[in-house]
């Protein structure tokens, strides 16, 4: 049997989950459920204030990008692209602000649109929909974390 050699234009793996970049908002790092069964990105956001700059609707909110922690606290700013109904999984539709902002993974640096929700209640701060993916990775359903893991921090 002959074996298929990788092509150059052959998207990069990566995992269910993956740690990701949000440098547009202050983000270093944040651990992501990456969803193929979602079609929209969601990051966790609470405190959620608009405004207006320069005619133009922004919005400022605070992120907590490590899960199951609410004293690291991130405050971020952006401009607000659109307003999206979203469905949940339970089947409840809501509106939510969608934000464009860069993301990034595994070397990669892309722009890509996030709904803002409080996802406190969420497994992950962040879930990433394969519109966000698309035609730039494989995901590996098997496999976590093709990007490495940040080193622990030790409990005092």
């Amino acid at each position: 049997m002959q074996s298929k050699k990788k092509q150059k234009s052959d998207p990069a793996v990566i995992g269910w989950r993956e740690w990701i970049s949000l440098p547009d908002l202050g983000i270093g790092l944040i651990k992501a459920k990456v969803d193929t069964g979602a079609r929209s990105s969601s990051l966790h956001a609470y405190d959620l204030h608009r405004f207006e700059r320069d005619q133009e609707e922004w919005i400022r909110f605070k992120v907590h990008p490590v899960q199951r922690r609410t004293h690291e606290v991130v405050e971020a700013e952006a401009r607000i692209f659109e307003y999206r109904s979203v469905r949940s999984s339970s089947g409840k539709a809501t509106m939510r602000p969608v934000i464009v902002t860069n993301i990034e993974l595994l070397g990669f640096n892309w722009p890509v649109e996030l709904t803002l929700a409080n996802r406190d209640e969420m497994g992950f701060r962040m879930l990433l929909g394969r519109e966000a993916f698309r035609q730039r990775f494989f995901v590996d359903a098997g496999k976590s974390y093709y990007g490495g893991k940040p080193p622990r921090e030790k409990r005092t």
